[in-house]
């Protein structure tokens, strides 16, 4: 495995968090830390004046204090999410606090910058690139990445339409770097699935939404634990660039699920204010096909001790089934 250093013995369960939009905030990102996973979050979702400095406080100061308190396990690092997309009128800001109060790891989305990944190095942190094609995969270890967050077909958000294997073993054959997968990876199964695969670490995000600490409205918590991979709709109309959303939460908007326009993608922005429209992410709701393992409103701790619990029985079974073989 291609673990980054920063991530060796501090995982529970082989696995990242993923950053979601508006619902990603310190409370969650910090109760996935203690449970063993790494928590990230847009530094968009901190959209008050000195917000984002103020989250890093709290989330590092948090984090400090527990592991002074449990030196035998460690509690993850977080990550912070950069949209490197020319409409963030906020990123040069955002990265300049990144380095200041040394944010352990980076996720950049739409877009890749040789400077943002010198600027995290030059502290030590290190940069994860999200990609939905081997092409983008290429350019972004060209520009300086250290990981790869490759985003399959059935990925919550702004999802990619490749297969995971075909995406996996196209960036294998060049890269043995950290290397993430993202789509439908909702279970303990699915993460070591993801490894066989040949990736190093699951990416999950929409089962999260239906966490306690998760900053969704109930309604939206429990319709991911009503829905299936069948209601799941692959739509640009809301930000200029696909992704997967929740029918229910597009039928209540008064919109036809399998009739959408196309949205034109000069469009998005995901700036500060963003054109695509706050009501975009309130109304329609985000996620991924993999929602189907998802049964309760729970803790971010119960879910990850679930995670860990799926993953050794399934990990126990392979080592069993390779025993059978000889």
């Amino acid at each position: 495995m291609a673990l980054p250093e920063i991530l060796k013995g501090r995982l529970s369960v082989p696995a990242i968090a993923a950053p979601l939009f508006i619902i990603s905030g310190p409370e969650l990102v910090i109760a996935q830390c203690k449970a063993g996973v790494v928590g990230s979050f847009p530094s968009l979702n901190a959209r008050g004046e000195g917000e984002f400095e103020k989250w890093l406080i709290q989330i590092t100061d948090e984090l400090d204090a527990y592991n002074q308190a449990h030196p035998d396990n460690k509690a993850a690092p977080f990550a912070v999410n950069q949209i490197v997309h020319r409409s963030n009128d906020r990123l040069e800001e955002d990265l300049a606090l990144c380095v200041k109060y040394k944010v352990p790891i980076v996720i950049t989305s739409l877009g890749a910058r040789k400077d943002l990944n010198d600027a995290v190095h030059s502290y030590g942190g290190i940069v994860l690139h999200d990609v939905i094609d081997n092409k983008f995969a290429k350019k972004a270890v060209e520009k300086g990445a250290d990981g790869l967050i490759a985003v399959a077909t059935g990925a919550g958000g702004h999802a990619g339409t490749l297969s995971p294997i075909a995406l996996i073993q196209e960036i294998r054959a060049w890269f043995d770097g950290p290397l993430l997968l993202s789509g439908s990876i909702a279970s303990g199964d699915a993460i070591l699935s993801a490894q066989a695969m040949g990736a190093d670490l699951g990416y999950i995000g929409s089962a999260f939404i239906s966490t306690k600490e998760a900053n969704a409205a109930q309604g939206y918590k429990q319709m991911i634990v009503d829905c299936g991979a069948d209601d799941i709709v692959y739509s640009n109309l809301f930000t200029g660039i696909h992704g997967n959303y929740l029918k229910p939460s597009i039928e209540s908007a008064g919109l036809d699920p399998d009739n959408l326009p196309e949205s034109d993608p000069s469009k998005m922005n995901f700036g500060s204010g963003g054109n695509a429209g706050s009501k975009a992410w309130k109304d329609i709701w985000g996620c991924g096909q993999g929602i189907g393992a998802v049964l309760a409103v729970q803790s971010t701790a119960d879910f990850v001790a679930g995670l860990v619990k799926e993953y050794n029985a399934a990990f126990e079974r392979l080592s069993a089934l390779k025993k059978l073989q000889g």
